[in-house]
C-alpha cells in the first residue's frame, strides 16, 4: 500500500536545512558579482563592505547605538567560545541548557574552562525554569535551542539591574526574533541561519557592561590569537570597525550583504518576523488537526518560530527512530524536503527550519507531503509475527 497517491502541488524551494538554511528568495549567484575579489580585506573597498555588513546588522537588528558589533571567526561557535573565554571566571556562572549546542557551551564551562558553575537543564521539548537562575551571577545560555525547538518567550525575567552578564547564543533567533537588547550583554550569531548567509563568519555583539567586563577582567587562562579582544587593557576597537582579526571571505561579505538589502526591502526586522511567524503558524495548523504529529515543543509559548521540531505520536509505529529517518527519506527521495530529519542528539522526528527566508507557500505546500510519507511509510511497516 506504498503506492498512495502523492500531492499535486511541490514546494518551490524545498531547502528547509537548519543550517544551512534557505538562501533569500531574490539570491543568484551573479548578485555577487560586486564582491572585491582577490583584494585585500584590509584595503578601502574591504573596510568599508566589512562596515558595512556591521552597520547593516546594527540597522536591521535594532541594535542600541553603544554596543559593539564585530565580525569574528567561527562562525557563531566562534563568537560564543570567544565570549565564554575572555569574559567569564569574574563572577559565579550559572549555564543553561535545554538542547544540544547550550549543552555544549555547559561542557566547555565545566571541562575545559574549569568553572564552578551553577547548571540548569532541562530535557528537549522543555525550558528550565528562568524564575530560578541567578541573574546576579554570569548567565549563559541559548535563545532558541534549534536542536529542540523551544525558546526563551520573552525577556521579562531578566532583570534590568542584574549585576551579572548574559550571554546569549541568538544564532537561530537574531532576525526572526523580537531580542531585548537592554537585557543581553553579548549576543552572537551567525550569517548562515535566519538570513541564510554562507558559513564560517560569526557575529559578536557587546553592550557597555560586557566592554567593562573586558576592559577590567583578566582570565587566569591563555587565550588563542583569534579570541583576544583586547590590547594593553582596552578594547581593540577596530574589531567592531570591520577590521577583522583573521581574513574573511569577502564573497560571503557580498552574500551577507544581499541578504541585508533583501531584509530591509520586504521592511525590516517586523516583516522577518512576520514571515518566520507564518511559516511556524501554519505548521501548528497541521498538527492540530492531525493526531499522529506533535511539536516536540511541549508549552506553545516556548515553541520555536524557525526551527521548528515534530514527533511522531502514533503508537502503532513500532521503530520510533527508524521510522522518521524513513520518513524524511521519502521526502528527500521526492525532492519536496531536503536535511528535515531530527538532529542527531534530538528525539526522532521531523526539523523543519521556518526561518525568515522559507516562503510560507512553501511550508503549505509541503504538508501534505509529510502526510503522504507518513501514510506510507506506516503501511510499508512489516506485519507482526
Amino acid at each position: 500500500m506504498t503506492d498512495l497517491p502523492k500531492p499535486a502541488a511541490r514546494p518551490a524551494n524545498p531547502r528547509f536545512s537548519s543550517g544551512p538554511c534557505a538562501k533569500p528568495p531574490i539570491f543568484t549567484a551573479n548578485r555577487l558579482a560586486d564582491a572585491p575579489l582577490g583584494r585585500s580585506h584590509r584595503a578601502g573597498i574591504g573596510k568599508a563592505r566589512l562596515r558595512a555588513a556591521i552597520e547593516g546588522s546594527r540597522e536591521i537588528l535594532d541594535v542600541p547605538a553603544d554596543y559593539r558589533i564585530g565580525i569574528v571567526p567561527a562562525s557563531d561557535t566562534g563568537a560564543y567560545e570567544m565570549a565564554m573565554w575572555t569574559m567569564l571566571g569574574a563572577r559565579p556562572v550559572e549555564m543553561l541548557a535545554w538542547e544540544s549546542f547550550g549543552a555544549g557551551w555547559v561542557s566547555d564551562a565545566v571541562k575545559q574552562l574549569k568553572l564552578d558553575a551553577r547548571e540548569h537543564e532541562a530535557p528537549y521539548g522543555q525550558i528550565v525554569d528562568l524564575t530560578q537562575v541567578n541573574w546576579d551571577a554570569d548567565v549563559c545560555f541559548t535563545w532558541n535551542g534549534t536542536t529542540s525547538g523551544v525558546r526563551v518567550p520573552n525577556g521579562d525575567v531578566i532583570p534590568a539591574d542584574r549585576k551579572g552578564l548574559t550571554l546569549c547564543d541568538a544564532t537561530s533567533a537574531a532576525f526572526a526574533m523580537a531580542l531585548p537588547w537592554d537585557r543581553l550583554d553579548v549576543t552572537t550569531f551567525s550569517w548562515q541561519k535566519v538570513l541564510g548567509g554562507e558559513a564560517a563568519h560569526g557575529m559578536l555583539i557587546l553592550s557597555p557592561r560586557a566592554v567593562e567586563r573586558l576592559e577590567s577582567w583578566t582570565p587566569p587562562w591563555p587565550l588563542p590569537k583569534i579570541f583576544r579582544l583586547t590590547k594593553g587593557g582596552k578594547l581593540i576597537e577596530g574589531i567592531f570597525k570591520g577590521e577583522t582579526i583573521n581574513t574573511p571571505s569577502m564573497l560571503c561579505v557580498e552574500d551577507y550583504l544581499l541578504a541585508l538589502d533583501w531584509a530591509r526591502a520586504i521592511g525590516g526586522l517586523p516583516a522577518l518576523i512576520a514571515r518566520a511567524e507564518a511559516n511556524a503558524a501554519a505548521i501548528a495548523r497541521f498538527t492540530a488537526a492531525n493526531d499522529w504529529i506533535a511539536n516536540l515543543a511541549e508549552d506553545p509559548a516556548t515553541a520555536s518560530t524557525t526551527s521548528v521540531c515534530l514527533r511522531f505520536t502514533d503508537p502503532a509505529i513500532r521503530d520510533g527512530a527508524g521510522f522518521a529517518k524513513a520518513v524524511a527519506k521519502r521526502l528527500e527521495t521526492e525532492g519536496v524536503a531536503f536535511d528535515i530529519g531530527s538532529y542527531r542528539d534530538a528525539p526522532p522526528g521531523l526539523r523543519i527550519w521556518c526561518g525568515s527566508t522559507v516562503e510560507t507557500a512553501d511550508i503549505e505546500a509541503l504538508l501534505p507531503w509529510i502526510d503522504w510519507a507518513y501514510r506510507a511509510e506506516l503501511a510499508a511497516q512489516p506485519v507482526s509475527a
